[in-house]
């Protein structure tokens, strides 16, 4: 691919991103404002914890797809009966743990309620994430982004003529109906697009027209498809904890308006992570499971180029933040939003650190080296937790933003000990 292309291709990919984000933040923009600090905070807490749970639905598979037909090619359909099978089984299981959670967990009538309605949001993410591995696959940059696009601007149509046409039905309660009710229905989409990719209706790129080559070979069984997705589904927790899990211990530590002050701070930073993400996750990394296998020369080279590239946005980023936060949130979500002000620029810190991150830690997605990755992502997901429960208390939200830059600053150098220890040692 020339770079010409390639940079088209980033630019396509990360005004889909910025736009995604952008629906998703004038969601919680109007969310906020309407409902306030405290009830905000309870309705992102339990939308949060739902979230927290979801990637345990699939466990993996959507990145395994990418890992195993980077390395197989047409060969790797021999994985999907079971890896469906898969999927529906740890999808039922999520929901049934979530349902057991809001039952028996230390909540009131009200939050009870929003975690068992929205726990069909797991629905909606395994839908999503699955389908935007089969675009990938097949390179269909457009449709990626508009699939990626479209939960957030559905949720944005419906909030805002909900939240204006009927102010009074419009309780978090039945906002969290709105957002069940778009879960099941991109779940009854992905239905009809995964069927054409289980019957080889799709248009798999970089390894020529479909064969039958290995059609001979054993078709692995469920359990062999877990012992190969369970990192990446591991890492998609790890990641929640030790970027979101802080709002939801705000909330049972101290209170759900401190969890509404830290969800506004977070937000904006979630879309400033949007540039390392969208070339990493959703570009660079079916081409690096090719590169790894068959040109690691051009995988050394990304590496390097990458890591230039990244730490200088992310120091961009971060002053970017500084300068903007002290005005923007109390325009943007008014003056009872204050306090998020001080914790934004607590975690615009972690701009440099997380986009060094992003370039260096794709390298340990590659191979048979995501085990090694996933176990320093739990490693930091506990240390998360644990400085969490000691900063929130004796600081209150600052100290989770506190804790979540410690925590990105440890992942950061085991990252990069990882990198050159087990996939660079035959390059550097």
């Amino acid at each position: 691919m020339s770079k010409k292309r390639a940079v088209r291709i980033v630019s396509i990919l990360w005004v889909g991103s910025l736009l995604s984000a952008g629906f998703a933040f004038m969601t919680q923009l109007i969310i906020a404002r309407k409902f306030g600090p405290e009830n905000f905070g309870i309705f992102i807490s339990a939308l949060m914890m739902v979230m927290m749970f979801a990637p345990l639905a699939g466990f993996g598979i959507p990145q395994f797809w990418l890992k195993v037909f980077g390395k197989e090619g047409w060969s790797a359909t021999r994985w999907l009966s079971s890896s469906f099978i898969f999927i529906v089984i740890s999808t039922m299981l999520v929901l049934i743990i979530m349902s057991t959670w809001a039952m028996i967990g230390p909540h009131d009538l009200e939050l009870r309620n929003l975690l068992l309605i929205l726990s069909l949001c797991v629905l909606g993410h395994v839908s999503v994430e699955l389908v935007s591995a089969k675009l990938q696959l097949e390179e269909r940059y457009i449709y990626y982004v508009l699939w990626q696009i479209m939960t957030n601007f559905i949720r944005f149509i419906l909030v805002v003529i909900l939240g204006f046409s009927l102010i009074s039905w419009m309780t978090i309660q039945n906002l969290a109906v709105v957002y069940g009710a778009i879960a099941v229905m991109f779940f009854l989409i992905a239905c009809v697009q995964l069927s054409y990719m289980k019957s080889k209706s799709f248009q798999l790129k970089g390894h020529g027209a479909y064969n039958s080559a290995r059609q001979g070979e054993k078709i692995p069984t469920v359990k062999i498809i877990m012992s190969q997705s369970w990192p990446f589904g591991l890492a998609g927790l790890f990641v929640f904890i030790y970027m979101q899990s802080d709002i939801i211990l705000i909330k049972y530590l101290i209170g759900a308006e401190a969890a509404g002050q830290y969800s506004v701070a977070f937000s904006i930073m979630a879309t400033v992570y949007l540039l390392p993400t969208v070339i990493y996750q959703k570009f660079l990394l079916p081409k690096m499971h090719r590169w790894v296998n068959h040109d690691r020369q051009k995988f050394f080279q990304v590496y390097r180029q990458g890591n230039k590239v990244m730490l200088a946005f992310g120091v961009i980023a971060m002053f970017m933040v500084w300068g903007l936060s002290e005005w923007g949130i109390p325009f943007l979500y008014g003056e009872e939003y204050y306090e998020a002000v001080n914790l934004l620029n607590i975690l615009a810190l972690c701009a440099p650190i997380y986009f060094l991150a992003c370039s260096i830690g794709a390298t340990l997605v590659t191979q048979d080296h995501m085990k090694i990755k996933v176990k320093y992502m739990g490693l930091v997901a506990m240390i998360n937790i644990l400085l969490n429960i000691i900063f929130i208390p004796e600081i209150g939200a600052a100290g989770a933003a506190v804790a979540t830059v410690l925590s990105n600053m440890i992942l950061l150098f085991t990252y990069y000990v990882a990198s050159k220890k087990y996939v660079l040692v035959d390059l550097c």
